[in-house]
């Protein structure tokens, strides 16, 4: 039986009115400002999460920041961008959560703007069930879960790729995934400058390789035009994973695949268990997460943050820094 104190502390929290909070807001394609946003009131399941970081993606973000996104549930303009947060729950209906860092992948609690993906805010209202308690010894590393798990669940559904094209924050995490899993992968980078950071790992010119003979190539590069080329260097039976984002259609020439007996698979986004995976890896000294966030910028200064993120090809990850905001 619940108490008339509990019943008004559960009522208080249902009944708290509509807050502002600062957020980047792409306004238009090419139109980004930090700007105040209304959050819908938290009901009982909700936490509210202060943000500490949250990171830039340089794969679907920039599809919405350039207008190329192809069409997704929620588009739409003005939108809150971001599915890599971390921050601290600063209210709740288990006050025992309160001061609890957490991964926040995502949210939808903006009143005025659209939500997709919504977690690139000073404050965030979310589900309690959706957020998740991550290591305080991660810090702002904590921001990159979203891409581990991402990069778990492309070589959960199959054979360790042999093959990695792309070295960029993905393509990093999928190689060390790999080593961790007991792999030994080759990575396809043809910009000379990111070459440097494997272990474990070799990264080539794919100019460089001649062999014709992988089971498993893993693409993160969201280069739709690759398709023919990777199936040219399968082995008989083996498969292509598709786990970057493409904005154009794909394609390829019908011979070539079946001659091998080709397989393509498409790696969708990750799911609880690969979190849960990645969590375990980390725990066991298995995986890193050092030297991939190369950029950050505080949150008031999120134009150029994006610009940089987007522009600048040594930037591997950008995170903004929101302990600063009001």
């Amino acid at each position: 039986m619940v108490s008339l104190q509990e019943e008004n502390q559960q009522r208080t929290i249902l009944i708290v009115s509509s807050s502002n909070t600062l957020a980047v807001v792409l306004e238009a394609p090419e139109h980004l400002a930090l700007a105040s946003v209304t959050l819908v009131a938290p009901t009982a399941d909700d936490v509210t999460v202060d943000v500490e970081w949250s990171g830039i993606s340089t794969g679907t973000e920039r599809l919405l920041w350039s207008g190329r996104m192809p069409a997704f549930p929620g588009m739409g303009y003005p939108l809150v961008p971001g599915y890599e947060t971390v921050g601290r729950i600063s209210d709740a209906a288990d006050k025992a959560r309160i001061g609890e860092r957490v991964f926040v992948p995502g949210a939808r609690c903006f009143a005025d703007v659209r939500g997709l993906f919504g977690g690139a805010a000073r404050r965030l209202v979310v589900p309690g069930s959706k957020v998740v308690p991550v290591d305080e010894a991660l810090g702002e590393r904590a921001v990159l879960l979203a891409l581990a798990a991402t990069a778990h669940h492309a070589i959960a559904g199959g054979a360790l790729p042999d093959l990695i094209v792309g070295h960029g924050v993905l393509g990093r995490l999928v190689a060390r995934i790999t080593v961790a899993l007991g792999g030994a992968p080759t990575v396809w980078e043809r910009d000379a400058d990111r070459h440097g950071g494997a272990d474990g790992y070799v990264v080539a010119d794919p100019a460089d390789d001649d062999r014709r003979d992988y089971r498993t190539i893993c693409d993160v590069s969201g280069d739709a035009g690759l398709l023919d080329t990777l199936i040219s260097r399968l082995a008989p039976a083996g498969e292509v994973v598709l786990a970057g984002f493409y904005e154009a259609p794909l394609s390829f020439a019908f011979p070539a695949a079946f001659m091998r007996e080709a397989r393509i698979r498409v790696a969708a986004e990750w799911r609880p268990a690969d979190l849960e995976a990645v969590k375990a890896l980390l725990g066991a000294g298995r995986l890193s997460l050092d030297g991939l966030i190369t950029h950050r910028k505080d949150a008031t200064d999120a134009p150029e943050a994006y610009r940089t993120a987007f522009g600048d090809s040594a930037c591997l990850k950008m995170i903004l820094d929101w302990r600063a905001c009001a």
